[in-house]
């Protein structure tokens, strides 16, 4: 009940999904497009450092670094979104990410070409992502920032590296 004791309230709140995905986002780029990160949660951005392989992963699985004594898996984004592959340039970086799986943290690495910038979003300023058709799944993307012209797909990155890659995380943190 609201304060007039009608039982209805004037006050309409904002679908629960867009208020929370209004704040700070890293943005990056993979070939032309820009993508965005919610902020808390990257660790931190580390240029392209030399990446050990290791046998018998996806080929979107670029292989381990060890970061400060820590061995973390590293997924090349491009590979995984099904981009052409490129080679690392001066601009390539490794996002440092904190994904939740089973209700603990695990550390994991992406590579992507460029990270641009940390932009603030408001809530008129997301949307959902689109609707493809039944075929195609955007179970990854939170929504679509707008940003100028410019559009920013906004990763659900706990999504994003979702099942084996998490599975191999959990792995060889465990392992070391």
């Amino acid at each position: 009940m609201d304060a007039t004791g009608s039982g209805s309230s004037s006050v309409v709140a904002a679908p629960p999904d867009r208020q929370t995905l209004a704040g700070k986002y890293l943005t990056f780029h993979l070939q032309q497009e820009v993508y965005g990160l919610a902020i808390l949660k990257v660790q931190e951005i580390i240029g392209i450092m030399p990446v050990t392989k290791v046998p018998r992963m996806p080929p979107f699985v670029r292989g381990v670094i060890n970061l400060r004594g820590k061995i973390i898996p590293v997924v090349d984004l491009r590979i995984q979104f099904g981009l052409e592959a490129q080679d690392d340039t001066s601009k390539t970086c490794i996002i440092v990410v904190q994904i939740l799986r089973d209700c603990h943290k695990v550390t994991m690495g992406i590579i992507v070409d460029e990270v641009a910038e940390v932009v603030d979003l408001r809530d008129e300023q997301i949307e959902p992502p689109p609707a493809f058709g039944t075929t195609v799944s955007t179970d990854f993307l939170l929504g679509m920032g707008k940003l100028a012209q410019k559009v920013v797909m906004l990763l659900d990155v706990d999504r994003v590296l979702a099942s084996e890659q998490v599975a191999l995380a959990e792995q060889m943190e465990s392992n070391h």
